[in-house]
Order: C-alpha cells, then sequence, then structure tokens
C-alpha cells in the first residue's frame, strides 16, 4: 500500500515538472510591458493628428517606427516569446491593417479622415492590447489569433 503512494506521488511528481518544463511562453517582463503600454498612448494621440499633413509629423512618426522596432527586437530577443514578438511584427508591418499600414496611409495620402482614425485606433488599440495582455499573463497563447 505504501509503495503504491510512494509510486503514485513519484508519478504525479515527475508529470508536474514535465508539464513546467515545457512552458511555451516567457514568464513576465516589466520592460516588455511597459514598452507595450507607452507605445500604445503615444500611438493612439499621434493617429489623432492625421487629419493634418503628414509632412508636419513626419519626425514623429519616424520616432515611433523606431520605438516599435526596438520594443520589436527587444521581445524577440527573449526566450520562449515568439508569440508575442509575432504580434509585434504584425502591429508594425506596412502591408497589413494595423499601425504600420495606418502610418504607410498617412505617408502616402498625406491626411486621413477623422472616420477612418477612429475605426483605426478601435483595430491598433486591441492589436496592443493582445500584447499587454500577453505580457502580464492575463491571455494564454492558445487564445491568441493573427489579425
Amino acid at each position: 500500500m505504501i509503495i503504491r503512494q510512494t509510486r503514485w506521488f513519484a508519478i504525479m511528481l515527475m508529470l508536474f515538472f514535465s508539464v513546467m518544463a515545457c512552458t511555451t511562453i516567457s514568464p513576465f517582463n516589466q520592460r516588455a510591458y511597459e514598452q507595450a503600454t507607452s507605445l500604445k498612448a503615444e500611438a493612439l494621440m499621434l493617429m489623432d493628428k492625421a487629419t493634418n499633413p503628414y509632412s508636419e509629423y513626419r519626425s514623429e512618426v519616424e520616432s515611433l517606427r523606431l520605438n516599435l522596432e526596438k520594443a520589436y527586437q527587444y521581445t524577440k530577443g527573449l526566450p520562449k516569446n515568439e508569440i508575442t514578438a509575432k504580434q509585434w511584427e504584425i502591429l508594425k508591418d506596412p502591408e497589413r491593417h494595423s499601425l504600420g499600414g495606418f502610418l504607410k496611409r498617412w505617408e502616402k495620402t498625406s491626411q486621413v479622415s477623422a472616420n477612418f482614425i477612429k475605426a483605426a485606433k478601435e483595430l491598433i488599440s486591441d492589436g496592443f492590447d493582445t500584447i499587454i495582455e500577453l505580457e502580464s499573463g492575463k491571455r494564454k497563447p492558445e487564445e491568441i489569433s493573427n489579425r
């Protein structure tokens, strides 16, 4: 009886450590979290200015793009962080309906309508929230879909 209980305990302990060793996402990272929340606020505020000519905000846009790239590279360099890095790729991609695409459109058209900005901000805010929630551990990787 004691041997059976000990064997059962050992199996459960091995199973627990096996599951813990197979984590698919890195642990919470304060710097990555702060980068995401800061860039979200910066991006959404800059988007409001897109009713004005792009040329007036070129340096701010380039600064935002640089900071997005820095956040992406930092996140990409963290171990077991492929899912979050992929979300940054989506967010900054100029060919997608996300922040990168919005900035490209603003640059190409010089100005963007207030209605378009409002709709785009919702999508982009959701994209940042996905990254923020991943980083804070509030969402499981299997719940994330590519947008």
